[in-house]
């Protein structure tokens, strides 16, 4: 594969009646301050439990060790898409609307709600993502 993104994980299910093998693979992924020895006084260092699904590259079974990748390229379209567009589209509101509304308050609150648009449009999307987004998954 060309630059990948991948992280290590165990596999919780695995689907054999379908062609690939799909696996559902539990990732820990923790705060870069978690080997910290003061992280027990700090509140900043956390830990996540996140389910991917993947292909599997060769047979596999629930408790084994896997390496779950995804192309580094949609990586970054997918920050863009949920981060870098929704920042865009509100610094474009709060600059537009103050030309007809002169409540600031008014202005912020339309602005955040013009969010709920754009991520029911992602979501309405979902299925395209999925065939797009392909998370593979092989034994370390």
């Amino acid at each position: 594969m060309a630059e990948q993104i991948s992280h290590e994980g165990i596999v919780v299910r695995a689907d054999s009646s379908v062609r690939p093998m799909r696996v559902t693979v539990q990732i820990t992924q923790k705060a870069a301050c978690s080997a910290c020895k003061a992280k027990s006084m700090c509140t900043a260092s956390e830990t996540m439990v996140k389910e991917v699904e993947a292909e599997a590259m060769e047979p596999m079974q629930v408790g084994d060790a896997v390496e779950v990748m995804v192309r580094k390229q949609l990586g970054w379209k997918a920050v863009a898409l949920a981060f870098v567009l929704p920042f865009l589209l509100l610094l474009f509101l709060v600059w537009l609307l103050p030309r007809w509304i002169h409540n600031e308050a008014l202005v912020g609150t339309l602005a955040l709600l013009a969010l709920a648009p754009y991520y029911l449009l992602l979501h309405l999307f979902d299925h395209r993502f999925k065939q797009e987004y392909r998370f593979f998954a092989q034994k370390r």
